[in-house]
């Protein structure tokens, strides 16, 4: 199998895998598998081969969920620790290409179909500006896409540990709330799935409300199928990311456009094209009109991760 490479997309609660021939992206066995049942992600990685019957793979580019700038790599929301030695050693590799898991992200923007980019606002891109890229799920990614000699670069960034800034009263006791558990506050605490959950446990304190949902599952399912106070934290989540991500418009000049990805946006299109996404985002003072014409993708595409760790290697 010398003549496919392995490629995966490790984040806090998954690992996807998948083979690619050399100089290509297209995907073939995706498969997932959850990180918390396996030791290490060799052991993951070598369980998907066994399961292909695969004996070994010469190169490997591999996204992952925390810095890779790093001696030792430590997964942000999992408990794998690893260095990039151990692991081209445990599957024999000849070639390890190790990249941020929203870099990767955001190279896989560049390879999805316009049918999988569903427009939420704005006007048309900049096309010499940048592209932020932004995603709730385990965590919060965030990168970017930048012009460069007539190509695009990926940033590998970890915006989703900027800190959280409150808008309003609410949001100032969410914050306040937040800080008796976590004492610095950054937004990935609140947007990300154990994010919204937080979100909510705060919201309840601050409206006197007694919670009765304890997952984040809960809490969407229950917005989705109507729940008033479900459905205002699930709008507060949505104006929170538009403020984020406005913020990180305006310190990058990012009018290319955002692109939205990760796991949980996808799950609610309708709910998030209705909610104060853009109203958050739009809300910026003397800037609002600025704002105003920035457009945002909402990426529903299968695996845009891979697509981009396989990018990185074509």
């Amino acid at each position: 199998m010398s003549q496919y490479a392995l490629v995966a997309d490790i984040g806090g609660t998954n690992a996807r895998f998948a083979l690619v021939k050399e100089g290509q992206v297209k995907l073939e066995q995706v498969k997932t598998l959850a990180c918390a049942d396996y030791e290490n992600i060799d052991h993951a990685a070598k369980a998907y081969l066994r399961e292909l019957d695969i004996q070994h793979v010469d190169k490997a580019s591999i996204a992952l969920a925390c810095p890779v700038k790093v001696e030792q790599l430590r997964m942000t929301n999992n408990h794998w620790v690893f260095t990039r030695a151990q692991l081209s050693s445990a599957l024999n590799l000849k070639q390890l290409t190790l990249l941020n898991d929203f870099t990767a992200m955001a190279l896989g923007m560049l390879e999805v179909s316009e049918a999988d980019l569903i427009q939420i606002g704005g006007g048309e891109s900049d096309d010499d500006a940048p592209r932020l890229v932004v995603g709730p799920g385990t965590g919060l990614g965030v990168s970017a896409l930048v012009p460069f000699n007539g190509q695009w670069k990926a940033l590998s960034a970890e915006g989703g540990h900027v800190s959280f800034a409150p808008t309003d009263t609410a949001e100032a006791a969410v914050w306040a709330y937040l800080t008796q558990t976590f004492g610095r506050v950054s937004v990935e605490r609140i947007l990300s799935g154990q994010g919204l959950l937080s979100l909510y446990t705060a919201l309840a304190d601050f409206k006197q409300i007694t919670p009765v949902h304890t997952s984040p599952a809960e809490i969407s399912q229950a917005a989705l199928q109507g729940e008033v106070f479900s459905q205002e934290v699930l709008n507060r989540f949505c104006r929170i990311l538009g403020a984020v991500a406005g913020d990180a418009v305006l310190m990058m000049g990012a009018r290319g456009g955002i692109y939205l990805c990760g796991g949980i946006l996808p799950r609610m299109v309708d709910f998030f094209k209705a909610s104060p996404f853009r109203e958050g985002l739009e809300s910026k003072g003397r800037f609002q009109s600025y704002m105003q014409k920035v457009p945002v993708w909402l990426c529903v595409a299968d695996n845009p991760g891979l697509l981009g760790a396989a990018a990185a290697i074509r």
